[in-house]
């Protein structure tokens, strides 16, 4: 994440396990970033994506075809987008469980006894034929005109909100599912009221595991392509960076968009 190299501990993975799932062997299936190249270069996202790719279908795609895995633990810390494109490639092919790291306490452990958290969702009305934004701001507050700034000023801004956002909000897994149920009803909002060809601008604020479950939400023979942004340090504003779905065209022109920044 940014210029810090996250280290996961083996260790704190099996103990946030238990009671309901325990380690199939001592070791973890590892995916890793490509190190030698920075979210600051033009060709970061489409790079890094590809790596994710390629890991995955080596890694875990070939292992569950041959059935050599039954269920996956996940624990994820990375760039939202690639979290979310991680989510996509996970989908619904077996049992996911999603875990969350905390900072306070340093633990991937689900934490059942804080309060859940309160989502809620914002619709639009307005003209049909406006680029299409879905705010997520559940571990901080997205202001609308940051959206804004990047899309202009006629687009249709629809949101998932947490009360009282913050960076430890995701503590309990009964909440994984919660989220999931509000997002698939935006996707199912948007898509009947923008019709089949728009494009949902994803700009995310959210915990890791819900980057995840983002993506595992995101039905590719249903929902509508997903351009995903990203807070650039570097330019001080949401960038674009990967789509996910939609034809190659629309890929092929969110690379190029990156690489304008």
């Amino acid at each position: 994440i940014g210029q810090l190299d996250s280290l996961i501990s083996t260790k704190a993975i099996f103990a946030a396990m238990p009671p309901d799932r325990h380690p199939a062997e001592r070791r973890t299936i590892d995916i890793e970033l490509n190190s030698e190249v920075r979210d600051r270069e033009p060709a970061f996202w489409v790079m890094q994506r590809e790596h994710l790719r390629r890991q995955f279908a080596r890694k875990i795609k070939e292992r569950v075809e041959q059935r050599e895995i039954q269920q996956l633990s996940v624990f994820a810390l990375a760039p939202q987008p690639l979290l979310i494109e991680l989510g996509a490639l996970l989908g619904d092919i077996m049992p996911v469980s999603v875990h969350q790291k905390y900072r306070e306490p340093a633990t991937w452990k689900w934490q059942s006894q804080q309060p859940t958290i309160t989502f809620r969702s914002g619709d639009y009305s307005g003209a049909k034929d406006v680029p299409v934004a879905l705010k997520l701001g559940i571990s901080a507050t997205i202001d609308d005109g940051r959206i804004l700034s990047v899309l202009g000023e006629n687009t249709a801004i629809w949101s998932i909100t947490a009360e009282n956002p913050h960076n430890d909000i995701m503590r309990r897994q009964d909440d994984l599912p919660i989220y999931k149920r509000h997002l698939r009803g935006m996707f199912d909002q948007i898509k009947a009221h923008h019709g089949e060809n728009a494009v949902i601008n994803v700009f995310p604020a959210v915990p890791v595991s819900l980057a995840v479950e983002t993506g595992r939400a995101w039905m590719p023979k249903a929902d509508l392509p997903m351009r995903i942004f990203d807070q650039s340090r570097e330019a001080r504003a949401f960038v674009p960076t990967i789509t996910i779905g939609g034809s190659a065209g629309q890929e092929e022109g969110s690379a190029a968009d990156v690489q304008k920044h």
